[in-house]
């Protein structure tokens, strides 16, 4: 059994929740699946609007086919995690935002 099929078996038993829908966009994003990647990080980030990672991570998701979504998920997430003090997360979506911005894609 796969994470992915892991997760679903634990969404589906109605195991819901901001980590969980983590796990999966992460895994689906590995997968090479960033629609369906960016579907569960998004539902990650509606029920925690402060997890940074998830904002991050889904910025990477949107980043080959919708970059304006992707630049407000970094944003949104640069916001999320300054204002929880992690100064490491802000710096790398700082980043990934600049090099949007430069390609035009922001």
């Amino acid at each position: 059994m796969t994470m992915i099929e892991r997760f679903e078996a634990l969404l589906a038993a109605g195991k819901d929740g901001a980590l969980l829908r983590f796990g999966l966009g992460s895994e689906y994003l590995k997968a090479g699946d960033p629609a369906r990647a960016a579907m569960h990080l998004r539902e990650a980030v509606a029920r925690d609007p402060g997890y940074s990672a998830a904002w991050k991570m889904l910025g990477k998701a949107l980043e080959a086919g919708d970059r304006p979504a992707s630049a407000e998920a970094y944003r949104q997430g640069i916001v999320a995690a300054e204002a929880k003090g992690d100064k490491q997360a802000a710096r790398e979506m700082k980043v990934f935002l600049a090099r949007l911005e430069r390609a035009g894609g922001a």
